[in-house]
């Protein structure tokens, strides 16, 4: 199928989804990765959302971690600590090479999407992966006890903290590079991959130009398909069960439905929520009830498959 296809995502969930579709898609794939997650750790610029995508579409992802690589080793971390540095956020040494080359090439004035897609190329990755923007933006929760950095909510606090508000900074000054507009524009399908709605997804769509052009998008007849992260009332990796109570919605897949309420049009969801396919249906979306726990690659391109059949008519007019 030559259609282009655009998903959006973050995370472990958001990795898997893209692996299936680049299985069926090849280059006609294009991410749009979350960037708000990025971090500092000993003067090099980390970039989770995107190495896990980029990892994984490289086929040499740890698939028993759901991140970083597989075989990975930690002597520099090792040494770090012996040195005093903090420890709570590790980076392995294969990993770190990434970092060296995207922080070295950003201090040379490189742009971020460029250096993205050398990488990608470097590792033989067949579908474009697009950070959101060029411009740093950087999610804060608050907890309790105030606002944290997002990675020291996920990982030095191991996500345990509840989340009651969350915000963006530096999204008043991103906008989408024109890499996303123009993968926005010809596009036949977008996806909303099964990643957190409130730190993965929605950074994406804040940033300028990104949801008006998915709504352009739609206006001329281009499907918005969002995949539930939310099954049986728990999320399958990560807090968003938790950030979705804390937040004021339910746990739930018509919980995650609510967060895309005006920008998807089918919902996916898994059998075992068979029973709030009525209610997401009263929201305005087409749904399509399946197997949405991707076990391995056949779990993952099955799940790809069923989402492109879905809306196979639609792309075929596009």
């Amino acid at each position: 199928m030559s259609a282009s296809v655009v998903l959006l995502a973050g995370g472990v969930g958001g990795a898997r989804l893209a692996h299936g579709l680049q299985a069926h898609l090849g280059g006609a794939l294009t991410v749009i990765v979350n960037t708000a997650d990025d971090v500092e750790r000993h003067g090099l610029l980390v970039s989770p959302d995107h190495d896990t995508v980029m990892y994984t579409l490289a086929g040499i992802d740890n698939r028993e971690w759901g991140w970083g690589l597989a075989g990975e080793t930690f002597a520099a971390a090792a040494m770090l600590e012996r040195y005093g540095e903090e420890s709570w956020f590790r980076l392995g040494d294969r990993d770190l090479a990434t970092h060296i080359v995207r922080t070295a090439r950003l201090r040379r004035g490189d742009r971020p999407t460029d250096i993205a897609r050398d990488l990608q190329r470097a590792l033989g990755v067949a579908a474009a992966i697009l950070p959101m923007s060029d411009q740093p933006v950087r999610t804060e929760v608050r907890t309790d006890d105030g606002w944290l950095a997002f990675q020291d909510y996920f990982v030095r606090l191991h996500q345990e903290p509840a989340v009651r508000e969350v915000r963006f900074v530096g999204i008043e000054d991103a906008q989408a590079t024109p890499e996303v507009e123009a993968a926005l524009e010809y596009t036949s399908l977008i996806v909303v991959a099964p990643s957190n709605p409130f730190v993965s997804v929605r950074p994406i769509l804040a940033v300028a130009g990104i949801e008006a052009g998915v709504q352009t998008a739609r206006s001329r007849g281009v499907p918005v398909v969002a995949v539930s992260g939310i099954v049986g009332g728990a999320a399958l990796k990560g807090p968003a069960d938790r950030m979705l109570v804390s937040l004021g919605s339910e746990a739930s897949a018509l919980g995650v439905a609510r967060q895309y309420t005006g920008i998807a049009d089918v919902f996916v969801l898994d059998r075992v929520d068979a029973e709030l396919e009525a209610p997401i249906r009263a929201l305005g979306m087409r749904t399509l009830v399946t197997d949405t726990i991707m076990i391995g690659d056949g779990g993952r391109q099955r799940l790809a498959g069923e989402i492109l059949d879905a809306v196979r008519p639609r792309l075929s007019a596009s």
